[in-house]
């Protein structure tokens, strides 16, 4: 438990209607109600109700610094657990560091990074998967990411991991009471039973540690790289997509040399767009490695748009880039369909085995139908998954696969006829391991380092 007093700007620090000043922790009280007084009566913050509001002015040395609203939060039942006042002030940068200024003159110190939700953890309001998932919901970038968090911080997932340790810790407790009381508790048969237990168990973890990686992508953003030979319209695409002219499109082939990176929202789909130059072979020193840094993004992309010039041949180039969007997530964009084409959307489809689309990156057209492929592919059908509980953390993902791990060396041991108490040795570095999502038995570095990713005000 802590004993001193936090504070720090909780909003941006940027002009804006409201700021927040928090505070938080033994004298969190004392040290607004030395500052704050109210508007029509002569009292005291010691006296106001837990979770209630107030008007009045914040006061320096006789001056009015701001007219504010004051919050007060007494712990328990805070976010930190502790007591809490918020002093809802106007929002310019000045003001908010002046009320800031005031708070530590009379009794409070600067909050670290992250120090209020790390008060939270540590006084048990939250656990550690729940704390991470303050900053994901802060950092969400799409509606994925947002509704992942918030299941994450509401206990979704931390109630599944503490079923699996409840079983786990029930196994354990039956191995070792019969090994001290053989006389009364017999293990005949045990490891049967134990067996399909375990199989029950393996099957929900397996199914959050294979989902973990479409939850990342989903929450973080779908790679996606924008492929094709030079002057197919790549770059025509990318610019769509963003609703404005970011790539310089030209009729000369070889225009785009690098790559170039951009976020969007589609449809609620969070998509990392990578336009990459041309592919062809090529003198151009720079060229080439423009070339091959496209390659290079095409080999580590969530989706490939391979976009093709209908109103020419295929060529060598087109069959290396289908070779290489091979057994690959991809679409393929039949561009330029306001030209006359000469090319079948069914041999395309025959030779890279993919979606095609009519498309027209200059017109628009079938920009809705892309969007409806990208949404198919991604959220409707091959990526569904039990988003209830789902692991977007990495931390969360390497603690699940070595708990998964040693449950398999348990169904070894069992397979093997090895005694008991071998199980149990197994069954015990499960328990722990999946306690380190939650945040139990943790180095004090690995909480510092990971609360140190969030504001000052949170």
């Amino acid at each position: 438990m802590y004993h001193d007093t936090i504070a720090a700007i909780g909003t941006a620090m940027s002009h804006s209607g409201i700021g927040i000043v928090r505070i938080s922790g033994e004298e969190a009280i004392a040290v607004a109600d030395r500052i704050f007084r109210f508007k029509k009566k002569e009292t005291s913050l010691f006296q106001a109700a837990t979770h209630t509001i107030h008007y009045g002015y914040i006061v320096e040395e006789g001056q009015i610094i701001d007219e504010v609203l004051v919050s007060v939060m007494k712990g328990p039942h805070s976010y930190t657990t502790e007591d809490v006042v918020e002093i809802n002030c106007h929002g310019g940068v000045l003001v908010m560091k002046r009320i800031l200024e005031t708070v530590l003159k009379h009794g409070a110190r600067p909050a670290e990074a992250g120090e209020f939700t790390k008060r939270a953890f540590l006084n048990g309001r939250i656990d550690l998967s729940q704390a991470e998932a303050v900053i994901d919901l802060i950092n969400s970038k799409n509606d994925f990411a947002m509704k992942s968090a918030v299941g994450q911080l509401s206990g979704r997932l931390s109630e599944k991991i503490r079923q699996l340790r409840e079983q786990i810790l029930f196994e354990i407790a039956t191995i070792e009471s019969a090994l001290d009381d053989p006389e009364h508790i017999t293990l005949d048969g045990y490891g049967e039973m134990l067996s399909r237990k375990l199989d029950s168990m393996l099957l929900d973890m397996n199914l959050l540690i294979s989902n973990a990686e479409n939850s990342r992508m989903l929450s973080e953003g779908i790679k996606t790289v924008i492929l094709g030979k030079p002057n197919a319209g790549k770059s025509s695409l990318l610019n769509l997509l963003l609703g404005e002219d970011r790539a310089i499109v030209t009729e000369i082939a070889g225009t785009t040399r690098d790559t170039l990176e951009e976020q969007i929202l589609l449809d609620g789909i969070g998509l990392k767009l990578i336009d990459t130059a041309g592919i062809r072979e090529t003198e151009d020193v720079v060229e080439k490695i423009g070339v091959s840094k496209a390659v290079g993004q095409a080999e580590n992309a969530d989706l490939i748009l391979y976009v093709v010039d209908s109103s020419v041949n295929l060529d060598e180039s087109d069959r290396q880039i289908i070779e290489m969007i091979k057994d690959r997530r991809g679409i393929v964009l039949m561009n330029k369909s306001d030209l006359e084409g000469v090319l079948d959307s069914r041999l395309l489809c025959k030779l890279t085995d993919k979606r095609v689309i009519t498309f027209s990156a200059k017109e628009g057209i079938g920009l809705s139908e892309l969007k409806d492929a990208i949404k198919d592919m991604f959220i409707n059908s091959e990526l569904t998954f039990n988003d209830e509980w789902c692991l977007t953390n990495l931390r969360h993902k390497q603690a699940m696969g070595e708990a998964y791990e040693s449950l398999k060396l348990v169904k070894q041991s069992i397979e093997d006829g090895m005694p008991e108490d071998f199980f149990s040795i197994d069954l015990m570095n499960a328990y722990e391991k999946l306690g380190l999502i939650l945040g139990e038995a943790v180095e004090d570095d690995l909480v510092d380092e990971i609360f140190s990713h969030f504001c000052m005000g949170k």
